[in-house]
């Protein structure tokens, strides 16, 4: 499906890479845009692409942890991937409240899911963005210097163009 669906994007990538390895990365990370997660079809898929073996695909998005595979039971991430940084400097800056205000306002705990399956929320160690907490990385794009009412209005501007990709 992959192949089809992002035929333009792939061949993007590939163009930039002279070995077909080296483009297993980013197919990853489409795969997982596109399926909520990572699992063995999935895979197979990254690895057919690459002309790899499942195994070694499996093996490197098991080695780096902005990948992670769906669960047996079929769990999956949310749409969008809240990372909320409450190491000590963001915490100083107020992160471990607005951390909790989030999960508040979702309704999950961390490392939930919301019943829609659009946000996922956990706490992270270090983003490497201390002088502009609190912050959170949203499937690894920063947002910096938020509030909850800066939350609030992103979570819906977010949940509004999950519903008029859905209405087409």
């Amino acid at each position: 499906m992959l192949a089809e669906k992002y035929a333009d994007k792939i061949a993007k990538i590939r163009s930039k890479y002279p070995d077909l390895r080296s483009t297993v990365m980013p197919l990853l990370y489409i795969a997982q845009e596109e399926y909520g997660g990572l699992d063995e079809s999935s895979l197979r898929e990254v690895a057919e692409l690459c002309d790899l073996d499942p195994t070694e695909v499996k093996t490197i998005a098991g080695f780096y942890t902005m990948y992670w595979e769906n669960d047996e039971k079929g769990y999956k991430k949310g749409k969008y991937w809240l990372q909320v940084c409450t190491d000590l400097p963001c915490a100083l800056r107020g992160a471990d409240q607005f951390f909790e205000q989030l999960l508040d306002h979702l309704g999950v705990e961390d490392g939930g899911t919301t019943e829609d399956g659009m946000f996922t929320v956990e706490h992270v160690m270090c983003l490497a963005a201390c002088d502009k907490a609190p912050m959170l990385q949203c499937n690894f794009h920063f947002l910096e210097n938020l509030d909850m009412e800066k939350m609030k209005a992103k979570i819906e501007e977010w949940r509004a163009e999950a519903k008029e990709r859905e209405n087409g």
